[in-house]
């Protein structure tokens, strides 16, 4: 007998290595992934300039990374004697515009040297809803608690996100061809609109997403909303809020992301990583015994294993770790 429904999910062709250099961007669930794969090593920046849930911003998002739109003084707006962007999260906030601006490219300049050009990109869609600034018209990001007067809300159409994906997916490949784009609609209910407008958001993004994907090459759909709507439909796999996945769902979901987009070799190696990583979280009865000091030395012959057959991968904190402790 089986008592729930379970989502087949085969490997993809095209899989992720640890020599890729790739972004995530969109919903909160984008962290879920984003982060797993910075912890396994993977060069990956998540968020560059904070969590953005509807199209629109995730594509604002990208033209600011790729500098096809820019942070000037024009785009900074003051709050509580504090300036910040509508575009920009709020740990980008200052005491002054320039520290703004200043922030906005210390970050594109990282994104530029440490990961472009992109080898794949994660997005997840969040929500077709979307706040305007009354005063430009434009979507923000983040309203930075600045009056709900001061914006206009409302819900993206189906022709809106399509158009919105297909110029998201051409300022990607004007600067990265080759990239490969992973989508997902984020499971996590925006309950704020109530379940029926939840229901009609996730629907729109579904149907846009589904038309866009038929004629864009090089684009796939991890079913991360189905994962947790259909196979864990469970109260016990949700956080205390009951709209986000706990962590038990969480790391069901990395599971099938890996298994989906990992070879068996890249597995391995995860595998190895997490091991590590389990090590220097280990806490010793007796931190000065024999016993724990083998246990150090064992664990830094591994890591200087690993960083020797994958000298790409940086494991000088794991290695300091190890020796350190030692002492």
């Amino acid at each position: 007998m089986k008592f729930r429904t379970e989502i087949s999910i085969p490997p993809n062709q095209w899989k992720i290595t640890h020599s890729m250099r790739g972004i995530a961007v969109g919903s909160c669930f984008t962290s879920y992934i984003g982060n797993a794969l910075q912890q396994a090593k993977f060069p990956i920046m998540v968020h560059p300039f904070g969590t953005v849930y509807n199209p629109v911003s995730i594509a604002q998002s990208f033209n600011l990374l790729f500098e096809k739109q820019h942070i000037s003084e024009n785009d900074i707006v003051q709050n509580q004697g504090v300036f910040t962007s509508f575009l920009l999260h709020s740990s980008f906030s200052a005491r002054s515009k320039q520290a703004v601006i200043n922030a906005y490219y210390t970050r594109v300049q990282e994104f530029k040297a440490k990961f472009q050009p992109l080898d794949y990109a994660i997005i997840s869609l969040g929500t077709a809803w979307v706040y305007e600034y009354c005063k430009t018209g434009d979507v923000v990001s983040n309203c930075h608690k600045f009056p709900a007067s001061d914006f206009t809300h409302r819900r993206l159409t189906v022709a809106e996100i399509e158009k919105t994906l297909e110029e998201l997916v051409q300022t990607i490949r004007e600067h990265s061809p080759t990239c490969r784009i992973i989508f997902t609609i984020s499971p996590i209910r925006h309950w704020k609109n109530g379940a029926h407008e939840n229901q009609i958001s996730k629907s729109l993004l579904f149907v846009a997403l589904e038309s866009f994907m038929q004629h864009t090459k090089n684009t796939y759909y991890f079913p991360a909303y189905e994962l947790v709507i259909d196979e864990l439909r469970d109260y016990r796999f949700y956080a205390d809020d009951m709209l986000h996945p706990n962590t038990m769902a969480v790391q069901y979901i990395q599971k099938a992301f890996s298994n989906c987009y990992f070879s068996e070799e890249t597995q391995a190696l995860v595998h190895e990583i997490e091991a590590i990583h389990k090590a220097q979280n280990h806490k010793p009865y007796h931190a000065d015994s024999e016993e724990y000091a083998k246990f150090l030395r064992a664990h830094a012959t591994h890591t200087t294993r690993l960083q020797t057959q994958y000298p790409h991968l940086d494991f000088s904190e794991e290695l300091q770790f190890f020796t350190k402790s030692q002492k």
